[in-house]
C-alpha cells in the first residue's frame, strides 16, 4: 500500500534513530491535519505486522477554536470519524483557555505540549509520537535562524527527562507532498484549521520562500537536508 521507496525511508528513520522497542507504549499526537492521520495509520499498520509488540494512545487536544463558529457540522466529530476509519479510538483532552490577548502559536503550541507531556505520563506512555515531516524539519532551522539566531530543528528522536520519555517523528524522511499523496488513497481527509492564524504565520512564508528556492535551484532540499546531518564544528565560529 506504501511504495516501496516511502517505505524504505520510513523505516530508515525508525532504525536510524531506534524508535521502536518491544514493550514501548506510544502517545500518538493527532491534531487533525494530514500528516498525523497518516503517522496514527502508519503506526497501526506497523503494529499489525511488526515483529515487536507496542500500545497506541491517540491524543486530539481540543483548544476551544472547533465549537465557537460551527453550524452544520463539527470539525471536532470530524477528526473522530477519520480516526474510526483507520480503526483506532480517540481520546480528546480539553485544553486549558487562553486569553484572547494571549492567543498565538507560541502559546498555543507550548500549551498544547505541556497537556501531550502530562497525559504520556498519566497513563504511563514512554514514547510520544508527531507528525513532523521533512519540511517541518527543513522550515524549523530556517524559522529558528531567521527568527531566534540559532541554528537548531527538530530531532527526529528526542530523549527527555533523562530518558524517562522520548518524542518520535516516523515521518522525519517523508516529504509533506508524499504524506498528501498517500492520505488520498487511503480516503483519508485532513480536518480544517478554524484557527484565525491558519495560513498565515511565519512558517507558512518560510515555507514559501523555501518553495521558491526549490524551484530555482533543483536539488536544493536535498542538499539542505543532508546538511543538517553534515555540520562541520570546525568551521563554525
Amino acid at each position: 500500500m506504501i511504495p516501496s521507496q516511502v517505505n524504505k525511508r520510513i523505516g530508515q528513520a525508525m532504525h536510524d534513530y531506534s524508535m521502536l522497542k518491544d514493550g514501548d507504549s506510544i502517545l500518538v499526537a493527532v491534531s487533525g491535519g494530514i500528516d498525523s492521520l497518516f503517522l496514527a495509520w502508519l503506526l497501526d499498520h506497523w503494529q499489525k505486522k511488526a515483529p515487536i509488540e507496542y500500545t497506541l494512545f491517540a491524543v486530539h487536544i481540543d483548544m476551544g477554536i472547533w465549537h465557537k463558529e460551527m453550524t452544520e457540522s463539527n470539525p471536532l466529530l470530524a477528526v473522530q470519524g477519520q480516526m474510526q476509519k483507520i480503526g483506532m479510538p480517540l481520546h480528546v483532552e480539553k485544553s486549558f483557555s487562553l486569553a484572547v490577548e494571549e492567543r498565538n502559536c507560541f502559546s498555543c503550541s507550548k500549551l498544547r505540549r505541556k497537556q501531550i507531556f502530562d497525559l504520556a505520563s498519566r497513563h504511563k506512555c514512554n514514547k510520544i509520537a508527531f507528525g513532523h515531516h521533512k519540511d517541518d524539519l527543513l522550515e524549523t532551522i530556517f524559522l529558528n535562524m531567521f527568527y531566534s539566531g540559532n541554528i537548531s530543528t527538530m530531532m527526529p528522536k528526542q530523549e527527555l527527562f533523562h530518558g524517562k520519555l522520548s518524542v518520535i517523528r516516523p515521518l522525519a524522511y517523508v516529504e509533506k507532498a508524499e504524506i498528501e499523496e498517500l492520505a488520498t488513497t487511503l480516503a483519508l481527509s485532513a480536518i480544517p484549521n478554524l484557527c484565525p492564524l491558519a495560513g498565515d504565520t511565519r512558517r507558512d512564508e518560510v515555507g514559501e520562500i523555501l518553495n521558491d528556492i526549490y524551484t530555482k535551484i533543483p536539488g536544493a532540499k536535498a542538499s539542505f537536508f543532508a546538511s543538517m546531518g553534515n555540520v562541520r564544528k570546525e568551521y563554525m565560529p
